[in-house]
């Protein structure tokens, strides 16, 4: 049984700690200053991280004299690179705040995208694709989400999180038509270099001088390693963690689906490329309102029952897509459906895991979901490209459609769990 404590002054240190990381004074306006920068390097960070290869892929290809497919398969492998190496990143978080973190992972992905523009053979993409990766796990949206929950209470968290993935959510927007004119201007060798000393311009200092750690850190950070092992390893048995994997799995493997075959999908029901690309290019925006009707409906309901229902329009707007989808209005439709929820899971899984296991562990119980939800987001438009050659793109989405409907019962389920 724990005694009074013997160190008044000690007692007042720790509660002057817990005070300020509640969101007061002068960390309450670092807390906004954290949310800006992270803002500023989600954005760019996706931009030239992720995006900015779908317009390099071409140029690249006929340089390195390899097939689509070869070159593709370096995303896949850097993807799937971050999901391996998501819960590492997760334990050093919990461990040490997002800092240092952040700021390494910068300094790799700069240095990654300029070797990046000097790769001439298969081998060397690979390799350079691994550190990009290996530099996604550190600086992407589950470290960015792991810095916001040690900043705010649950209050402030929605409203934190919500600022940074509206304005990543223009990463898209911002970074594929920046590439194309750099690419159509200097060269896609050139355009890398640019893009890279452009991150790490502001990355790497963002990372480094505004993403420090709250004075709450600073508690947090004496509970022991074990301390964190336990409370890891009890929740990782427990069904409430195994509904939200299977649930955040599941749909994050239906999004990617569509986000890689709606436009060739599309063109298939008889759609023009233009018009296909521009109802794709929905996605986006209406990642950006889905993630606005969510934070407003969680106000007057739960989170787990929000999306379980946002992810069920989802569904029905994939079964419905092969049903009307040849149409201009049926298509637009089922792509406005769907788009609803494509950016929910992002703001809805760290609500969720600190919520109900608090933020002591929050890195490594969101880096343990990551390591199945992004590598199935890797590999499930892999598949789905399979089956569409096996049996047709309705029984793609008729998947796409399942997905969803395991992802709206397994929140359901949560839902029901006692806290």
């Amino acid at each position: 049984m724990r005694g009074a404590d013997p160190h008044p002054a000690g007692r007042l240190g720790r509660r002057k700690l817990l005070t300020a990381a509640s969101g007061t004074g002068g960390d309450r306006s670092h807390g906004r200053r954290v949310v800006a920068a992270l803002a500023v390097t989600q954005t760019i960070g996706y931009g030239v991280l992720y995006y900015a290869f779908s317009v390099i892929l071409l140029p690249m290809r006929r340089d390195l004299g390899a097939s689509g497919t070869q070159v593709a398969a370096a995303l896949t492998l850097a993807v799937l690179t971050t999901a391996l190496c998501a819960p590492l990143a997760g334990r050093r978080l919990d461990a040490h705040g997002g800092r240092a973190l952040m700021t390494a992972g910068s300094v790799l992905g700069t240095l990654a995208v300029l070797a990046w523009s000097q790769v001439s053979t298969l081998p060397q993409l690979y390799a350079v694709f691994l550190a990009i990766g290996a530099a996604s796990a550190m600086v992407l949206y589950e470290p960015a989400f792991a810095v916001i929950v040690a900043w705010f209470d649950e209050r402030g968290r929605a409203g934190a999180l919500l600022a940074v993935t509206i304005v990543a959510g223009f990463a898209s927007a911002v970074f594929l038509p920046l590439t194309g004119l750099l690419v159509q201007t200097y060269g896609w060798r050139q355009a890398l270099v640019v893009l890279a000393v452009g991150y790490g311009v502001l990355a790497i200092p963002l990372h480094a001088l505004v993403v420090r750690d709250p004075a709450r850190h600073a508690v947090r950070a004496r509970s022991t390693a074990g301390d964190r092992t336990d409370l890891v390893r009890a929740a990782v048995r427990g069904r409430p963690f195994r509904l939200l994997a299977v649930a955040f799995t599941a749909h994050g493997g239906a999004v990617a689906t569509v986000a890689v075959l709606l436009v060739t999908y599309l063109v298939h029901l008889g759609h023009p490329p233009v018009f296909a690309a521009a109802v794709a290019g929905l996605l986006g925006v209406l990642s950006v309102t889905g993630r606005l009707v969510t934070t407003g409906l969680r106000r007057r309901w739960a989170a787990a029952p929000v999306a379980a229902a946002i992810f069920a329009v989802q569904g029905a707007g994939a079964l419905l897509l092969p049903l009307v989808g040849a149409t201009v209005a049926g298509a637009i439709c089922c792509v406005l459906l769907f788009g609803l929820g494509f950016g929910v899971a992002t703001i809805t899984l760290p609500h969720l895991l600190a919520e109900r296991y608090g933020t002591t562990a929050y890195a490594t119980l969101s880096g343990r979901v990551a390591l199945f939800a992004v590598a199935d987001k890797a590999l499930a438009p892999l598949g789905a490209t399979a089956l569409a050659h096996a049996a047709g793109y309705g029984w793609v989405l008729g998947a796409v459609a399942a997905a969803c409907a395991v992802s709206a019962c397994a929140l359901v389920a949560y839902h029901r769990l006692p806290g």
